[in-house]
């Protein structure tokens, strides 16, 4: 399954290898890592901040669902590698990006392609083929068997899809959605040396139509909505924190207000399966109903599809695949 950690390889990078910090953080930057589990060091100090923190935690103690330190609220035992990681930390990836921007400025690095290349090439054209096939008024059921159109005539559907890219880092999942067809493109992510490395590659293949922007997706200061949605790990990582739980609440209640009715998310996840997805949109669906005291209002979310052509194995009697692509509509 998704949930699944496998070693790296020679054709696929995997999350391991961002999980070996010791080349990319000193001992000063652990420090600080350390003490940066909490709301007020990771996401500013704004009493915002610890309201919706606050109100997050109580949605989860209404749902019955497990205590912050847990990673996942549908998952019975924690993960056997550990519930948190560095890489739930911002000061992780402060330290990883500025180590990646040095190697670009000094030897034009592009730096790591967080699944791999192999991924990130599936995600985005089967992305391009769902809202080809969306903008032609039909509802998918087996994307992956729609046959990709020439980008040149995908161009007339894509150009009025508006994209963010939240997490962005390196931004390259928005180049290669550029060269599928899409044209309004916004990568955030609240790593500014992430921004700045965006910003130096997407100049370096002229491609200045990307906008790069800092912004924290639990906290953001977007004033707009967006027709596409993609999350390529961030999801992960926010699960990394200690604060996991919470956070991935606060996430949902975020995400919900950058997606346009209509739009589509698209989340691509090594720590969550096709079906764990599924609940815990449904979950908030059902948080998001009580909240609003009208049982008769609509899901905000609803699956429309998913990537059915990563390589499968099979484990304990289970049939998985260590990434998992999930599409779902905002009504």
């Amino acid at each position: 399954m998704a949930g699944l950690r496998l070693g790296p390889d020679d054709s696929e990078l995997s999350q391991q290898s961002r999980a070996a910090p010791a080349d990319l953080i000193s001992d000063d930057d652990r420090s600080v890592a350390a003490d940066s589990w909490s709301i007020k060091s990771d996401y500013g100090s704004t009493l915002d901040d610890d309201q919706r923190h606050a109100d997050a935690a109580e949605a989860l103690s209404a749902a019955n669902l497990r205590a912050p330190s847990d990673y996942s609220s549908d998952k019975e035992e924690p993960d056997a590698e550990g519930v948190t990681s560095m890489l739930g930390l911002q000061s992780y990836w402060d330290a990883a990006y500025a180590d990646e921007l040095a190697n670009f400025r000094e030897h034009g690095h592009t730096g790591e392609v967080w699944f791999g290349a192999d991924v990130m090439e599936v995600v985005t054209s089967w992305t391009k083929n769902l809202c080809i096939d969306i903008s032609q008024g039909r509802m998918p059921n087996h994307v992956d068997n729609i046959k990709s159109d020439p980008v040149e005539q995908g161009d007339k559907y894509l150009s009025d899809w508006s994209v963010l890219d939240i997490g962005t880092g390196n931004g390259l999942l928005l180049q290669e959605l550029s060269k599928q067809g899409f044209s309004d493109l916004t990568g955030t992510d609240y790593s500014e040396g992430a921004v700045d490395l965006a910003r130096s590659l997407a100049g370096r293949v002229g491609l200045p139509n990307i906008h790069f922007l800092v912004d924290d997706v639990l906290d953001t200061k977007l004033g707009r909505q967006f027709q596409l949605v993609v999350d390529k790990g961030t999801l992960d990582a926010i699960g990394l924190h200690p604060d996991g739980s919470i956070k991935r609440v606060m996430y949902w209640d975020s995400v919900s207000r950058l997606v346009a009715p209509g739009g589509v998310l698209v989340i691509t996840s090594c720590n969550s399966t096709k079906d764990e997805l599924v609940q815990e949109v449904e979950s908030f669906n059902q948080r998001s109903v009580t909240q609003e005291h009208d049982e008769t209002s609509k899901d905000k979310f609803q699956y429309l599809s998913h990537v059915r052509t990563y390589p499968t194995f099979m484990f304990g009697g289970s049939v998985g695949s260590r990434v998992a692509t999930v599409a779902f509509l905002r009504n």
